[in-house]
């Protein structure tokens, strides 16, 4: 095994943050949270800690409120036994010697009347997504939601807002705004499930409003250094497509660039699937934005390598790789061999595929 020179394994600066490489933890919904609190746990902790060499990590979807939960057991960031879980993560992280950013969610029409106390999700338009959610028993088909009302809009804006809040309280180093992969703010994006007739649908002006707004509420409770968004401008992830993805994106970003927020993270291609799936200007994407440009999607370590000495990327963002490898940086450094994923273990259950994959001296 070889060391490797490349950018990759450098020093980058992030908002007002020195991150020691540019190999970022993608965020990995992993349904092990405190049955009961929804909130982080003494094993969350030690997960996150094994993969503390991590440039940044950020944590898995963690849900606004109760109405923006999706799938059993994840973590949210709305109630003070959720903060002190997350605390004890944060902490730990910290005294490994790692960064990590909260990734705050609500995903809108993708959800169970299970976990909504027989309620509907709700989402921009009463339109159902052809997707499925995790519940107790296993994979569902998603309840058909309900459309927002204007005067409901506000408060799920503050939601985000107090959300983000709750993660400075809860020691974060900073907070990751989902926007991606069909959940409420991509809903609102995306006219295949966006077709309102009011402020909030339509034009690329009125569907980029919703998430405008998420980003104007939180910088009133949280500096821009240490804020990001994640977007996945051409995934049909969870139903969820547009007809003009470089019109809408290119307003969202360029509107998000004048925030002077810290990075925008970006799903290139179908989530976990094809990069090439729709066509779409990547560079034109990252020139209109200011800040740090976070790519993500099939990364192999060659390609993370030459998208970072291209231009092409600041950091690249890992995901199912950091699941099976808690030494994942290490790996890569050295180009060493990579643990099997076992994915049967990916949602929810206890140690078995969440703590318990060797690092390279383990399995040497």
């Amino acid at each position: 095994m070889s060391q490797d020179p490349s950018p990759l394994f450098q020093p980058f600066t992030l908002g007002d943050l020195t991150l020691p490489n540019r190999i970022v933890m993608a965020p990995l919904t992993r349904n092990r949270a405190t049955p009961g609190t929804d909130a982080a746990n003494a094993l969350t902790a030690t997960y996150y800690r094994q993969r503390a060499s991590a440039g940044l990590i950020i944590s898995e979807g963690t849900q606004v409120s109760p109405q923006g939960q999706g799938y059993l057991q994840t973590p949210g960031l709305y109630s003070p036994a959720q903060i002190a879980g997350w605390k004890t993560v944060t902490d730990t992280v910290h005294a490994a010697g790692g960064r990590m950013f909260a990734q705050i969610w609500h995903v809108g029409r993708v959800s169970h009347e299970s976990l909504l106390n027989g309620g509907a999700p709700v989402a921009p338009s009463a339109i159902a997504a052809k997707s499925k959610t995790y519940i107790a028993g296993g994979f569902a088909d998603v309840t058909p939601p309900r459309a927002l009302t204007l005067d409901e809009i506000p408060g799920v804006v503050g939601e985000y807002a107090d959300a983000a809040a709750n993660a400075l309280k809860a020691g974060f180093d900073g907070v990751e705004i989902h926007g991606a992969n069909g959940y409420l703010i991509d809903q609102f994006l995306k006219d295949g499930a966006n077709q309102r007739q009011d402020a909030y649908g339509g034009s690329a002006e009125n569907r980029v409003r919703f998430g405008l707004e998420v980003v104007d509420a939180i910088l009133k409770v949280f500096p821009k250094t240490r804020l990001g968004i994640r977007l996945s401008p051409v995934s049909p992830a969870n139903d969820t497509v547009t007809s003009d993805p470089a019109q809408v994106f290119g307003l969202f970003v360029s509107e998000l660039s004048k925030r002077g927020i810290a990075f925008i993270h970006v799903v290139e291609g179908a989530t976990g699937g094809p990069r090439d799936n729709v066509p779409f200007d990547w560079v034109a994407l990252r020139k209109s934005f200011s800040g740090a440009y976070i790519a993500n999607n099939g990364y192999t370590r060659d390609l993370a390598i030459e998208a970072v000495r291209d231009g092409k990327a600041d950091l690249v963002a890992f995901g199912k790789a950091f699941i099976a490898n808690p030494d994942l940086v290490e790996r890569l450094r050295r180009d060493g061999p990579l643990n099997e994923l076992d994915r049967a273990t990916l949602y929810g259950g206890g140690e078995k595929g969440y703590v318990d994959y060797p690092a390279l001296a383990d399995a040497a």
